[in-house]
């Protein structure tokens, strides 16, 4: 996580959960929420990016057990306080640079994270990611779609292609956000040689992407959820 990231959502711990509160996107949450544990029954899941613990507490109960990491220590105290799960180990940890486990780790996801990385690293991102699992695992990024109305304006655009929002927190500081919102042709085209059998899945505020990792991607058309 880049020094501005974490600084970021250090500081915006305290009020980090108030972005699952939006009237709008409460149908949208409580259809992930259903969804999204089924992925990981009974796997060894490295959640990257685990923030405040909002999604670690709907995997801990299916998951065999959870690695869940974070860059910032004032997330991870929020987290620990909210998920008193003897199955989940959280620690501070570096996405680039992702820690080792004994077995190593048969699933991953990725909540509210992927957005947050260069368009230049991604590939750096999904090779590191896979190299940490398991041959054959299951991989899910989840992240926003961009809506107006909803979303923070975009800001301002880099010659790489990256996006930024401008955000205000309750302290007063204003922070300039890398949030990218890919495609999802572009999504797909990430994991071409590091996963197979891609699916991409959409509600309207949120995305997930889902592969398992080793061998080609499949190149078969993105199935959308109703």
């Amino acid at each position: 996580m880049s020094a501005s990231i974490q600084d970021y959502y250090a500081a915006r711990a305290p009020e980090y959960d108030a972005v699952y509160l939006k009237p709008e996107r409460q149908a949208d949450l409580r259809a992930i929420e259903a969804w999204l544990p089924a992925r990981f029954e009974q796997a060894r899941l490295l959640e990257v990016a685990c923030g405040t613990g909002y999604w670690t507490r709907f995997l801990a109960p299916v998951a065999e057990s959870v690695l869940a990491i974070d860059a910032a220590p004032q997330t991870l105290r929020i987290a620990e306080a909210r998920v008193a799960d003897r199955k989940v180990r959280f620690q501070i940890g570096d996405a680039y640079a992702l820690p080792a486990s004994e077995p190593r780790c048969d699933a991953a996801f990725a909540g509210f994270w992927f957005s947050h990385v260069p368009k230049a690293r991604t590939r750096e991102f999904l090779a590191g990611l896979g190299a940490a699992l398991e041959p054959g695992s299951t991989v899910v990024l989840l992240d926003n779609r961009f809506v107006a109305g909803s979303s923070s304006p975009v800001s301002e655009r880099d010659a790489d292609g990256d996006t930024y929002q401008t955000r205000s927190l309750d302290d007063g500081s204003v922070h300039r956000v890398l949030k990218n919102f890919p495609s999802p042709a572009e999504l797909l085209s990430c994991v071409e040689g590091l996963g197979q059998g891609a699916r991409y899945e959409q509600w309207p505020y949120y995305w997930a992407l889902q592969y398992t990792t080793g061998g080609p991607a499949d190149h078969a058309s993105p199935g959308v959820a109703p």
